[in-house]
């Protein structure tokens, strides 16, 4: 899971053009949004589609349960393991 949150940072990074920040400077349990790492509705959209695209995760719409999915690295990541394993069994 290490590994899967390590791709995610990058992918944060990448996706949200976030130069100044490193794969380090990401708090793995940390808020993506408002005190955390500072992200955004409209970064929420765009990582959102980046994570769709990239893991094929079906993402439904605005909802608490998506919220609680993109609030840290780690929950994504748990997040991303069981849509994938779901898809796997």
């Amino acid at each position: 899971m290490e590994e899967l949150s390590l791709e995610i940072k990058q992918m944060i990074i990448d996706t949200l053009n976030l130069e100044e920040v490193s794969v380090m400077d990401i708090e793995t349990d940390a808020p993506l949004f408002g005190d955390g790492l500072g992200l955004d509705s409209i970064d929420a959209l765009e990582l959102g589609l980046a994570v769709k695209t990239r893991y094929g995760v079906v993402l439904s719409a605005e909802s608490d349960e998506m919220r609680q999915h993109f609030y840290s690295v780690a929950t994504l990541a748990a997040f991303i393991h069981a849509q994938r394993s779901a898809l796997t069994a």
